[in-house]
């Protein structure tokens, strides 16, 4: 990797954007390559310069402050870290390369990403997941079954380890399960050797011109496959299946239901997860009422993952022992505790009104829900309808977010039910501890992004634990 980064960028001045996790991993990458070159760095954020991965290279030039997308004409190489829109640098049409911002011209072939040189160099060992949500569970499960199953495999990419830092540790068969998000995606032009799409749904519409421009960056996962590469998608999904209509054909396709049974690909039959090559099924692993995945949602993850886990030579019975000890991820329908005779469950991650549905689906007996945050302007009316018709008494609402699903809530028959409308996180507290009847759980199914207050998801769940534990 190292040579390929001096060969291609040896006569190229570099500029980073952006100098988050991602973008000070390949800054490290860089430098390795290149001790003494002049690098230079855009972001918004004026305190980088005090970090101390940075603060003493005397070949480094820092752009900061509110216009540091437009001082980006002089560099050859832009290398973009995921979260700064393409669309504010180029344009997305397939006709045009350009697009002026503030009267500065950025062309297509002068952004790469360390996605994009990456894959360029190890897309054979790369199984790639993504979607609008579970790609989490799903990357983490596959890496759990293959470890399991004693196989070389590294977990990398959004999921918070960006894949530079494990280049030293990447031997020919090794496997690289990389979760993927849209902002990985945009403008690759190279895909995984195995791809899996989980789902569409409305998401970071803030960061994209619109819904249409979002779906075709997760569609990049299979754009550039070849005949030779496995593509895994969500059959049940109908935009998922309107968008890999245009590629079946072209590569060796496994979709997965619930619904149906796709030959080849995975399904259920008689209470069993199973797999088929097209020839025979495979009856993999038994689905447990108690099962620590829950939810329907979860058991189009597990079809994803097993078919993965297949695809790679792995025994079911070691795919079912991976399964059996899978114990999920923080912030996920994670379950807290018991105070007060209430059950608390943490599921933070929930960003969609989507995930929200399924955990109040999954989790049993909730009686108070907390939704909402920071508003990205995503739809909730089917949200509303499904909480209207629910067995949740207690509704919780948070910020702006918040504030907009209780306006359809509002329209509908509310009979038992009572709003709470709050502007601090932590108000919820006293309500859910005074409102929710003992024996029953309350969840934090946000249904909406944490920005508002908190600096991700992560932390927002980590705050719940600490006020409910309190």
């Amino acid at each position: 990797m190292i040579d390929f980064i001096r060969q291609r960028f040896a006569n190229k001045s570099i500029v980073l954007l952006g100098f988050g996790k991602e973008g000070q991993s390949s800054y490290a990458l860089l430098r390795q390559a290149f001790p003494e070159k002049q690098l230079a760095i855009a972001d918004l954020s004026d305190a980088i310069g005090g970090n101390p991965l940075i603060s003493h290279d005397v070949h480094l030039e820092l752009i900061t402050g509110q216009d540091y997308l437009n001082r980006l004409s002089g560099y050859d190489m832009i290398f973009r870290s995921p979260g700064i829109p393409v669309w504010k640098l180029i344009s997305t049409d397939n006709d045009s390369t350009t697009t002026p911002i503030n009267h500065l011209l950025i062309s297509r072939d002068r952004i790469t990403s360390q996605t994009e040189l990456f894959l360029q160099c190890f897309s054979k060992q790369v199984i790639g997941i993504t979607g609008t949500k579970g790609k989490s569970t799903t990357s983490s499960l596959i890496y759990h079954i293959m470890k399991t199953a004693g196989i070389d495999a590294l977990l990398a990419g959004n999921i918070g380890n960006p894949v530079f830092h494990f280049i030293d540790l990447i031997k020919p068969d090794t496997k690289i399960i990389f979760e993927l998000s849209s902002h990985q995606l945009e403008f690759i032009s190279v895909a995984p050797h195995i791809s899996v799409l989980l789902n569409l749904f409305e998401e970071h519409l803030d960061a994209y011109p619109g819904y249409e421009a979002y779906q075709l960056a997760k569609v990049n996962i299979t754009r550039y496959q070849r005949e030779s590469d496995y593509l895994i998608f969500n059959l049940d999904d109908e935009l998922v299946e309107g968008h890999m209509n245009k590629y079946q054909a072209l590569r060796k396709c496994y979709p997965f239901s619930v619904e149906k049974e796709p030959q080849p690909g995975g399904f259920i039959r008689d209470g069993w997860i199973c797999f088929s090559d097209g020839s025979s099924v495979v009856p993999v692993w038994k689905i447990h009422q108690d099962r620590f995945l829950r939810g329907e949602h979860n058991l189009k993850n597990l079809l994803a993952a097993v078919i993965v886990a297949m695809i790679n030579g792995i025994a079911p019975e070691m795919i079912e022992d991976g399964i059996a000890t899978f114990k999920g991820l923080e912030h996920r329908m994670e379950y807290v505790g018991e105070f007060r005779k209430i059950h608390f469950y943490n599921d933070s991650i929930a960003t969609i009104p989507e995930a929200c549905m399924e955990a109040v689906k999954a989790i049993p007996n909730v009686d108070t829900l907390i939704a909402g945050g920071f508003d990205r302007g995503i739809g909730y009316a089917k949200l509303a309808e499904f909480l209207s018709m629910s067995a949740v008494r207690n509704l919780i609402l948070l910020g702006a977010a918040g504030k907009r699903i209780g306006e359809h809530l509002e329209q509908k028959n509310l009979s038992g039910k009572k709003l709470f409308y709050i502007s601090r996180f932590d108000d919820f507290r006293d309500i859910a501890f005074l409102e929710t009847r003992p024996g029953y759980a309350c969840l934090l199914s946000p249904a909406a992004a944490s920005y508002d207050e908190f600096k991700n998801f992560e932390e927002r769940g980590k705050r719940f634990r600490e006020l409910v534990k309190a």
